[in-house]
């Protein structure tokens, strides 16, 4: 009995000995909060951006969703464009739910109210697709980057664009960030081309009825010689493009031009045939392989083209990859040195964050409106690329 007993110990130390090794523990998971209006007044813009991000993610990763062997998570926030509700948002994500990483959002002053919060949990925000240029300004901190354009990207662009010697041009924008900004520097940038600047009209956010403002501006321009145009700077899901053309202003010989925008944007495009501007993005214009994917892939699963919104959502998932691959970490201590002046691929081209300020610099496009009658919108076919070289992006004073 005792013999059985010594072998049968034997046989389990022997056992202990040859086990296999205990299983790794899973890797712990990227975890990514997009926090953005999923509902409220821009939720069609919101919508655009996350499916982008997820795009990004997927092409970035080649369809793994992982990162190094991690799994990447992304938890959505609806913030219904509501400020405090995403700086509640925001700090459940960083405080409660160990978000390494934020993404958000389409309206410049929830995007502001947000960005504290990066610094008081010392996590990565970026910021994709709000456009204030106080966002990498006086409301920026070192933890923000941001992949959208900014206003000035917008305005220089149309400056570079528009102006020639012998122009004389006149302004319509909204009374807030994006249209005090954005006009502000193309005034800057116009200085260099030649052309001259003759009035400025700004309007509250929602205007519908354009008379007067657009009585100003005419008064402005009629008289003077040469060509004549107005540039408008104008955000969200009313057309002031076309209700500024009902006003008449080919009766003084006045042009219109604007700046690019989603295809409901561009409907009021289609009856301003050569018509000028610069754009941040359409899908016919960029000729590279992500930019080849994203079409392909969003047309087969959506139906249709990418609109306006969703490279930039594209560009957020792909410069989080190279990132944290360049980092090999989620702390942001480590992605911060990473970050500044890392050159990440995005639909249209590759994009550099600039370390002084962190934002992306990417080229713009200069176009002129065909009509298609194929499609709702009028089509911004490209002129030429403009290089980030020939747009002179004002890094801002901080507080």
């Amino acid at each position: 009995m005792k013999k059985v007993v010594c072998a049968a110990a034997l046989v389990a130390c022997a056992a202990l000995m040859w086990a296999p090794p205990a299983l790794a523990a899973d890797p712990a998971p990227i975890r990514i909060a997009h926090v953005y209006g999923k509902t409220g007044p821009f939720q069609i813009f919101s919508g655009q951006t996350h499916t982008g991000l997820m795009l990004g993610l997927e092409y970035a990763t080649g369809g793994s969703m992982m990162i190094d062997g991690r799994p990447i998570v992304v938890t959505e926030k609806d913030d219904q464009l509501k400020p405090d509700l995403a700086r509640t948002l925001l700090g459940e994500a960083y405080g409660d739910e160990g978000a390494q990483i934020a993404v958000g959002d389409v309206a410049s002053n929830v995007t502001i109210a947000m960005l504290p919060l990066a610094q008081e949990y010392k996590r990565i925000f970026i910021v994709e697709p709000a456009v204030a240029d106080s966002i990498t300004g006086k409301d920026w901190n070192r933890y923000v980057f941001r992949t959208g354009r900014n206003s000035s990207m917008d305005a220089i662009s149309s400056a570079v664009a528009l102006g020639k010697p012998g122009v004389t041009i006149a302004t319509l924008a909204q009374d807030y960030a994006y249209g005090r900004d954005g006009i502000a520097a193309f005034r800057d940038a116009l200085k260099n081309t030649g052309a001259s600047l003759a009035a400025e009209e700004y309007a509250p956010f929602a205007t519908i009825d354009f008379t007067a403002p657009a009585l100003r501006l005419f008064n402005a321009l009629k008289d003077k010689p040469g060509k004549k145009v107005i540039f408008v700077l104008w955000a969200g899901s009313v057309d002031a493009l076309s209700r500024l053309k009902d006003q008449g202003p080919d009766r003084f010989g006045i042009d219109l031009a604007a700046i690019g925008n989603s295809f409901a944007g561009m409907t009021g495009f289609k009856g301003l045939p050569g018509m000028e501007g610069s754009t941040f993005y359409y899908y016919g214009i960029p000729k590279n392989p992500v930019n080849d994917w994203l079409v392909k892939t969003h047309q087969e699963r959506f139906g249709g083209p990418p609109d306006f919104f969703v490279p930039g959502g594209m560009a957020a998932g792909m410069a989080i990859v190279a990132a944290i691959r360049k980092a090999g970490s989620t702390d942001a201590d480590k992605l911060i040195p990473a970050m500044e002046g890392l050159t990440f691929d995005t639909p249209k081209g590759p994009m550099t964050f600039r370390p002084e300020d962190h934002q992306a610099l990417q080229v713009m496009y200069h176009f002129r409106v065909k009509v298609d009658p194929k499609l709702e919108w009028g089509v911004p076919e490209l002129v030429r690329e403009i290089p980030i070289s020939e747009m002179a992006i004002p890094i801002a004073n901080r507080r």
